[in-house]
């Protein structure tokens, strides 16, 4: 068992930026994607951390990602912008919509920004904390390969399909994040297991035959379980018509995988929705947020959405990141 190294989080940025730029990335596109690492290692996400790096790289060299694409901006209306990624990382093109996204928020109450020919955007849930430490209600949906089979079915429709919900609070930060899949679990946690060679749990997922399983190489070759059976299903169809079909991108179904070099770009797409409080409740909104977020808070054993991740944030950022030392030499090597 290889040992497991200290990295603060500077260096954890500059580690994934310097592989992604030498992999074919330009430096901003580097910069954006590194960020993100930097992110979801600070909040414990380690399934899309650093454990992401190698593949990023990978798909830079095989030409899943065009690691020098230049998103193009359009503001179709008042309140929509709509953003083509050209087949590059997802990050740096939300990056190029942002400032037209807040405009068009704050000047119509509500805006909405979708992207297509896009990849992988990572945690879904910072982008909707970004919104809420720009005073914004972030509304957020992605979706990916198809991986989940609608219940009775054995043939994937949809892919994990996670949207998240984050609510500004008064000092710049988001008071909660709802970060949450149509499936049961994130694949990428499937994936994980896969690479560790441990079992998955026997409620995650089938095999290509409908069955469930504990292997997590069946697991990839058959389809998730939708959290909350056709409910769960329910929840992913509707991101999948928001970020999908409303955005232009590829339907689950038609996109390439995330992961390994099969296929050419995935082309898949987002939607963000974009709420200015003061434009509806005003006032009374804040004051409203703090009751509701206060009869959760006043149960023992209850938390708030996001709750876990600030947990993680504040350890994280003190202790740094444990690393497994093979990780490191291939990113190193990438």
């Amino acid at each position: 068992m290889s040992k497991m190294l200290q990295m603060s989080l500077d260096e954890v940025e500059i580690l994934a930026a310097e592989a992604l730029e030498r992999a074919g990335a330009t430096r901003a596109a580097a910069a954006s994607m590194a960020r993100s690492t930097r992110l979801a290692e600070r909040d414990g996400i380690r399934s899309h951390g650093l454990l992401y790096v190698p593949i990023y790289a990978e798909h830079l060299r095989c030409g899943k990602v065009d690691g020098e694409a230049v998103p193009g901006v359009e503001r179709t209306r008042m309140a929509a912008v709509h953003v083509d990624a050209a087949n590059g990382f997802a990050h740096p093109a939300i990056d190029a919509g942002w400032a037209a996204l807040l405009d068009a928020a704050r000047t119509c109450g509500i805006g909405a920004m979708s992207l297509h020919n896009s990849y992988n955007c990572g945690v879904l849930g910072h982008h909707a904390e970004r919104l809420a430490e720009d005073g914004l209600i972030g509304l957020c949906f992605t979706h990916a390969p198809a991986s989940i089979a609608p219940v009775g079915g054995t043939k994937p429709v949809i892919g994990t399909n996670p949207f998240a919900l984050a609510v500004p609070d008064a000092n710049g930060g988001a008071r909660l994040v709802i970060d949450q899949s149509a499936s049961v679990v994130a694949k990428s946690e499937i994936l994980l297991r896969k690479q560790t060679g441990d079992p998955i749990e026997p409620h995650w997922a089938l095999d290509a035959d409908g069955n469930p399983t504990l292997d997590a190489a069946k697991a990839l070759a058959g389809s998730m379980r939708p959290a909350g059976g056709y409910k769960g299903f329910g929840i992913g169809l509707t991101v999948e018509i928001l970020a999908a079909a409303l955005s232009g991108a590829r339907l689950s179904t038609e996109a390439s995988p995330f992961s390994g070099t099969v296929g050419g770009p995935p082309s898949t797409g987002q939607f963000f929705i974009a709420i200015d409080p003061g434009a509806f409740a005003g006032a009374a909104f804040a004051p409203a947020l703090e009751r509701l977020c206060g009869s959760i808070e006043e149960q023992d054993g209850a938390r708030l959405p996001g709750a876990r991740r600030a947990a993680n944030r504040k350890r994280i950022e003190t202790e740094g990141v444990a690393v497994d030392e093979a990780l490191l030499q291939r990113i190193r090597g990438a």
